[in-house]
């Protein structure tokens, strides 16, 4: 069984920020991103780094967590919308109670293809609870700044690579994390990981709090 396709991030967070009353040139200005790029997340033509994407959610004051939940989102004028997304909209709409758990089983879990390589499941969800559980992939060359630039955001984060390599940079200091090495740190300090080996590093990640 393949892994569930998540609904287009870019019609929630264009539902977000018209909810907002905010324009898309005052989000990109917030976000330090162009205009332009924030027009083709949101219409789905590009994918959000994890820096940019955390960038916004915080601006919007809306969890990650959230973009993963198909009930959050509503049909948006003039949103293109992959045809391949209907489908999974609707096994969400009938059965919704298996993307909450306590079981998620291996070929149920919801993924978002970010871009530079960056590819996040979801492993699990307690309803209330502000937290990402997250099996996360970064393909060879993969980065969470497409840029290169470093990101910080709320929250407390916990990682545990299984397999691969990463370079995670924390502030002024970087780290090779291998296999079995695990890493721990308030979000709020810049950082970046990237993968710049040949194989995927592939790790179950935990972020708390990543709103406030």
């Amino acid at each position: 069984m393949s892994a569930a396709v998540v609904p287009p991030v870019g019609a929630r967070i264009r539902q977000a920020r018209l909810e907002r009353g905010m324009s898309l040139r005052a989000l990109a200005r917030e976000v330090g991103v162009s205009a332009s790029l924030v027009s083709q997340i949101e219409t789905g033509k590009s994918q959000p780094s994890v820096s940019t994407l955390y960038g916004i959610t915080t601006v919007l004051g809306i969890s990650v967590e959230s973009l993963f939940d198909a009930r959050a989102s509503s049909p948006m004028a003039g949103v293109e919308s992959p045809g391949a997304v209907l489908p999974a909209l609707a096994a969400f709409a009938a059965d919704p109670g298996r993307r909450i758990g306590p079981l998620v089983g291996a070929g149920e879990r919801e993924t978002l293809e970010l871009d530079s390589g960056v590819v996040w499941e979801r492993l699990g969800r307690v309803p209330g609870a502000d937290v990402d559980f997250l099996l996360v992939t970064y393909r060879p060359g993969g980065s969470s700044s497409g840029s290169g630039g470093l990101m910080r955001h709320t929250g407390t984060e916990y990682g545990y690579l299984t397999s691969g390599e990463l370079i995670l940079t924390l502030g002024f200091d970087e780290y090779t994390v291998r296999p079995g090495d695990a890493v721990s740190f308030e979000s709020t300090t810049p950082h970046r990981y990237r993968n710049d080996g040949e194989i995927p590093a592939v790790g179950v990640w935990f972020v708390s709090g990543d709103v406030q």
